[in-house]
């Protein structure tokens, strides 16, 4: 079977120039941050440049890992459910599930090794130029040179392949069950985001204004509670759909499509929960704190420069991701809807009714996702204003929402109606027919 994964990969290289993607995206990431560990173990660095690297690498490092996991378990999921005929037939041929495991696995791990070989060097130049940045803010010693060793390459390749083997797998275990899998485990985790969400972010009340943390446990409790409602994405997408009640051809076919494709979009949805509660949070409180220290006339104290310089590249980072993860996943959703099209078109409908039922889905899929981003940001940023400033909303939040809502209705909604023009340039009959 991995002979037979080999052939699958080299035959057909397209299918899996996303998962490359988010490999190589991933892999990068993770190696340009450990590198910050083999610099800060290097000779000759002091204790303050040393720990500076090392919290970067180990906060960031983790990020980065999660975001790896969920990009590449983005693009597999919608690559083998587009599969599952293929897969079937396989199956119908003698191969038992073991061996369909073995092989879907062995596809997702050379793509992720391939991916990581690529972003060997642009790893390298990413890490020195971070710690470049670090040098010019007087974070690190200027006499620090920069590393690029062991723990850096040995991070990058088993943190990408083992993301990548675990992600085909639940996948493929995914498919198997037709979306029919049981939803115990996921509500108990979800709950328990929410719940550890909500005692992070009301623990923000026992800080005092100038404690230098202060913006650690309303910003987890942000994401924790952003992850709660990813988790639950699909509940709560159905939750809105069964309020719809829309008007015309194109209203009406956007929401039945939605009902349908609920679980399959649940992916898509918890990428804008976690963009835009991450981004809208971190971006406001480090707005505020920065504020507040410029208005006390005080210098920022080297912790406080980690943390700003953390919170930027954290939100760089999610901002990256999950352009590149909603980008591949409305893409490849939209190119294998195709013969569904097509079907619909046949059946009466216009190329522009399709065209804004596409439309209309992604308008209810992006306002959902704002909007529970949103609650989760608020619950971060309340507190911590409350307790830093003395004031409930600052004054910098309606800029930056208004900007992360744009970039992720953009992303969207654009990759959305872009693929869909293009899938409706191919004849109806022609479309049903190819994609049969």
């Amino acid at each position: 079977m991995f002979t037979l994964a080999m052939r699958s990969v080299r035959h057909r290289p397209g299918r899996f120039l996303a998962t490359l993607l988010s490999a190589f995206l991933g892999a990068m990431v993770i190696m340009t941050f450990n590198s910050l560990h083999d610099t800060a173990a290097g000779p000759g660095v002091d204790h303050v440049s040393a720990q500076t690297l090392s919290v970067s690498a180990s906060v960031v490092g983790g990020y980065g890992t999660l975001l790896v996991f969920f990009a590449v378990a983005s693009t597999l999921t919608v690559n083998v459910r587009q599969r599952a005929a293929e897969l079937e037939l396989l199956r119908c041929s003698g191969a038992t599930p073991g061996q369909l495991g073995r092989m879907v696995v062995g596809e997702a791990v050379a793509v992720a090794l391939a991916g990581t070989a690529l972003a060997i060097g642009p790893a390298m130049l990413c890490g020195r130029a971070l710690l470049g940045m670090f040098r010019d803010s007087g974070q690190v010693a200027a006499s620090v040179g920069y590393s690029f060793g062991p723990v850096a390459l040995v991070s990058g390749v088993g943190v990408t392949l083992v993301a990548a083997a675990g992600a085909a797998f639940l996948a493929l275990r995914r498919a198997r069950h037709d979306g029919r899998r049981p939803a115990g485990a996921r509500r108990f985790l979800a709950y328990a985001a929410l719940l550890a969400g909500a005692v992070s972010v009301l623990a923000t009340f026992t800080f005092k204004a100038t404690d230098e943390w202060l913006m650690a446990a309303p910003a987890y409790g942000a994401i924790l509670l952003s992850v709660g409602f990813a988790l639950l994405a699909s509940r709560l997408m159905k939750g809105v759909l069964d309020r719809l009640r829309p008007d015309g051809a194109s209203g009406w076919l956007a929401v039945r499509n939605l009902r349908e494709r609920a679980e399959h979009l649940a992916g898509i949805l918890m990428s804008l929960i976690l963009f835009t509660a991450v981004a809208t949070a971190t971006l406001s409180m480090q707005a505020v704190e920065s504020d507040a220290v410029a208005a006390s006339g005080l210098t920022k104290s080297v912790d406080a420069k980690n943390l700003q310089t953390l919170n930027f590249t954290v939100v760089a980072i999610i901002v990256a991701f999950v352009c590149v993860m909603l980008i591949n996943s409305l893409y490849a959703a939209t190119t294998y809807r195709t013969r569904e099209f097509g079907q619909q078109r046949l059946a009466g409908a216009t190329p522009g009714q399709v065209l804004g039922a596409v439309a209309v889905e992604g308008a209810v899929l992006t306002l959902t996702g704002i909007v529970l981003g949103t609650l989760a940001a608020l619950a971060g940023i309340v507190p911590f204003t409350v307790v830093r400033a003395g004031t409930v909303l600052p004054h910098q939040s309606l800029g930056t929402w208004l900007a992360v809502i744009a970039v992720a209705t953009a992303v969207t909604l654009g990759t959305s109606l872009a693929t869909a023009w293009r899938v409706l340039r191919t004849p109806a009959v022609a479309a049903v027919t190819l994609a049969a």
